[in-house]
């Protein structure tokens, strides 16, 4: 028990166990000592008897069998030498190392798909800190790409410092202190010197800081140089203290600045993002295949993630964004792309060729005669389904430029033939005033029908009764019972309905056009699961918010496109006015004058985030104070989200039928409503809106003979909101505004990747036309020569297409 230590084996378990440390924080390259570590090892073992060398030399082991050899050897060494547990030298080391093994022995077993709960030091707090953002992954904070960084690459001595510019310098600290700077706020406030001069730095309301800024350390402060009290100062800096790390990521370069929210600082979310970069940055696959980097000069996988992170210049940071975007738009690209070619390939589909005499009588019936858009878009459909390929389709349209005719055109088209066509609607107001609107284009009905979701109708020119089935979640068991029956009969023509249309126990045997309304409200994967019902029947998709072409190809890629950019004469231009908070009563008298004029109005609540039920109740709230306060005399009608369908049909019933003065809704009414009395609009909280939806909003008056009015109301003092408004009293043309939206709001808001069904865009943006362009074609390629990517060197690519897709289908949403 008072055998003398042995010093000399200390020292070699000492030397050993700073070499694997060393070993670890090298990433295992085997170059930590000159000639390898078997070598090392070969003369350690013959004193280090408990040590286990490798089953086989250290280097030829891969990367995680040389982890997990170094961590039992640390564990060896710290836990299984009995004979040294009374060597009071090596107790004090074991003591001083226990807590100290390089924080790199914690992540042996992270990769990039780990949960984030994996890293060490990360609170639970900060972990639901960062679920918030939606990152919950290691991979996801690896793509939690900066928003934009701070330049902090001025480097300067203390005596050259500049007032108002960004600026960094290196020092020594002189003085540490906790001064008061304003009564009871204790600060931090610290001296940096250097060998031109001194400074003051200070954080204000931070006292905490002064325990981990040290005397006499190294610093270095990057931040604004400010003026406080006659002397320059550098007020809430960013600081880093220097302790021998290669890399600096709060100072002295090109600081990273990430999206937020509330309690999580910057100076953890760089941490954390750089810990998990240096842990699996090598994890990463390169998918994109070698030929189409040097075709499309892109860099590496690896240094792009590096460089949009931490770049050393502006001309690193736009290479790496390049290639990062670049892949965004690829993914999409190929899937939209193989989606199309694989439709295309499905096999013979349903010739659609149509008899001339029975469409022209129904185009010569209408009120209107087709403008040239319309007939130009009417064509294109024709010949698409006049052969035996299904026809893939987008019909584009401002608001009020006249789709739904063009639609109802071609479903006839289908009848006409003997088969049956389908359109499906987002909400069941819109399939209901559908299923009203296509049952009403006669007076002609056959006889009545015994079920209220049910039209029989016979057109004149027709020697054929036409049966219109409405399909809508709302309807009792026993009529969606009868409607499946006779739609397995064949007894169905036109069948109208919401996502009710695509669930299984629903069967259209003859179906032959699937028409989807208001597109962008369905997911990538929608598109085909009602088009299934079929055999391989043609699809139209309608959408009546203008797209920038751009964004159509990133979403509607494999569609073929048809636009309808002409508003049918005789619609009423709709005068649009910005209105100051001030004026809001004015607004309530000029909507009570259009209304004791015979007319109807519309007014909009503002939009409120947090929820559909806090959304609703705020509605209820505004509408009782209208209701009560505003408009005593008059008869309001309120619409909102939480509202049965039965509701909502009874409120827009009464509405058509001028039973309601003035509707108070949420966005419920965005689009498809047809009120040709209602001659005012009101939108109030008008900025909470994007553009494109303020411009739906107002397409829901103007259509009756009435002269029209949206007015805009907004409490928002910011000056880039009040123009972003204004823009809309002097531009009417959809399209027109759909490209400042987008320049705006970006995609995720103007329609939103993710409602069509793909997961939104981190980097890319719908301006990177060039990127897009070349990554449609390279996409082209690439399903052209190998539809199914089963070429060997497309083996990576393959894999993360693969996974891709699969988020895609999991992100869609059903409900």
């Amino acid at each position: 028990m008072n055998e003398k230590p042995n010093i000399d084996l200390i020292e070699k378990i000492q030397r050993l166990y700073k070499i694997l440390q060393h070993e670890v924080l090298n990433k295992y390259n085997n170059k930590t000592v000159i000639g390898g570590l078997d070598k090392l090892l070969e003369i350690l073992a013959i004193d280090l008897k408990f040590l286990t060398k490798p089953n086989t030399s250290y280097s030829n082991l891969n990367k995680e069998e040389r982890a997990q050899w170094i961590k039992n050897t640390l564990n060896q060494i710290l836990t299984s030498i009995p004979e040294l547990q009374l060597s009071k030298s090596f107790n004090n080391f074991k003591k001083k190392n226990s807590t100290q093994i390089p924080t790199e022995k914690r992540y042996y077993n992270i990769n990039i798909d780990s949960n984030i709960n994996e890293l060490p030091n990360l609170t639970k707090r900060t972990q639901s800190k960062f679920k918030n953002l939606g990152i919950e992954k290691i991979i996801d904070l690896i793509y939690f790409f900066p928003a934009r960084h701070y330049d902090f690459t001025d480097i300067r001595k203390i005596s050259t410092l500049q007032f108002g510019n960004e600026q960094t310098i290196i020092g020594t600290v002189t003085k540490v202190g906790q001064p008061n700077v304003w009564p009871k706020k204790k600060s931090t406030e610290i001296i940096i010197s250097d060998e031109s001069g001194k400074i003051r730095a200070i954080w204000f309301n931070q006292p905490w800081l002064s325990k981990s800024i040290k005397l006499n350390s190294k610093i270095i402060i990057s931040g604004k140089v400010n003026v406080f009290r006659n002397r320059l100062v550098f007020e809430s800096p960013q600081y880093e203290i220097i302790n021998g790390q290669k890399d600096l990521i709060h100072t002295g370069r090109l600081v990273p600045i990430y999206r937020t929210t509330s309690g999580l600082a910057q100076r953890t979310i760089r941490k954390t993002v750089k810990q998990s970069i240096d842990i699996t940055i090598d994890q990463l696959t390169e998918f994109i295949p070698n030929k189409i980097l040097d075709e499309v000069n892109l860099i590496n996988l690896k240094n792009a993630i590096l460089q949009i992170h931490y770049p050393k210049s502006n001309q690193d940071w736009n290479i790496a964004r390049k290639r990062l975007a670049f892949d965004e738009l690829f993914l999409i690209q190929l899937l939209v792309i193989q989606q199309k070619e694989t439709w295309r390939k499905i096999g013979s589909g349903i010739s659609l060729d149509s008899n001339e005499t029975p469409l022209n009588e129904f185009l010569n019936s209408l009120p209107f005669k087709l403008t040239n858009a319309q007939n130009n878009a009417l064509n294109e459909i024709l010949n698409d389904i006049s052969i035996d390929r299904p026809m893939r389709r987008l019909l584009q349209g401002d608001v009020g430029s006249g789709k739904t005719v063009v639609a109802l055109a071609s479903l006839l088209v289908s009848v006409f033939k003997g088969y049956c066509g389908a359109i499906m609607v987002p909400t069941e107001v819109l399939a209901e005033q559908h299923f009203m609107t296509i049952s009403s284009l006669t007076d002609e009905i056959s006889e009545p029908s015994n079920y209220k979701n049910i039209r029989k109708l016979k057109l004149p020119y027709l020697n054929k009764i036409i049966n219109i089935g409405l399909l809508i979640g709302s309807l009792t068991k026993k009529e969606k019972k009868e409607l499946n029956i006779k739609l397995e009969n064949n007894e169905i023509d036109i069948l109208i309905g919401t996502h009710a249309l695509i669930q299984d126990s629903v069967k259209i045997p003859r179906l032959a056009l699937v028409i989807i309304d208001e597109q962008h409200r369905f997911g990538v994967n929608q598109r085909g699961l009602l088009s299934d019902k079929g055999n391989k029947p043609h699809l139209l998709a309608m959408s009546a918010t203008p797209i920038p072409r751009s964004l159509a190809l990133t979403i509607f890629g494999d569609l073929d496109i048809s636009i309808i950019n002409e508003i049918p004469p005789g619609r009423q231009p709709i005068r649009t006015r910005f209105l100051e908070p001030e004026k809001r009563e004015s607004a309530y008298k000029f909507l009570a004058k259009q209304v004791n004029q015979g007319r109807q109005a519309f007014i909009i609540c503002p939009l409120i985030e947090e929820s559909e039920t806090i959304q609703s109740k705020a509605a209820i709230q505004e509408y009782e104070k209208l209701s009560n306060d505003i408009f005593p005399n008059l008869k309001l009608g309120l619409l909102h989200g939480r509202m049965s369908s039965n509701e909502k049909s009874s409120i827009m019933l009464d509405f058509k039928n001028a039973k309601i003065d003035i509707l108070v809704s949420t966005a419920v009414i965005e689009v498809g409503i047809d009120i040709p009395n209602a001659s005012t609009i009101l939108i109030d909280g008008a900025e909470r809106f994007g553009l494109s939806q303020l411009h739906q909003f107002r397409g829901r008056v103007g259509r009756g003979q009435y002269e029209s009015y949206c007015i805009l109301l907004s409490e928002s003092k910011n000056q880039d909101s009040r123009e972003r408004l204004k823009l809309l009293e002097r531009i009417t043309n959809g399209f027109e505004l759909a490209e400042e939206d987008l320049k705006i709001r970006g995609p995720g808001d103007h329609i939103g990747t993710k409602q069509s069904g793909l997961p939104n865009l981190n980097i890319a943006t719908i301006n990177d036309y060039d990127i897009l362009s070349i990554a449609r074609n390279e996409a082209i390629k690439i399903i052209e020569k190998d539809p199914e990517l089963n070429e060997p060197e497309l083996k990576k690519l393959k894999a993360k297409f693969l996974e891709y897709s699969n988020k895609v289908l999991i992100e869609t949403n059903y409900s």
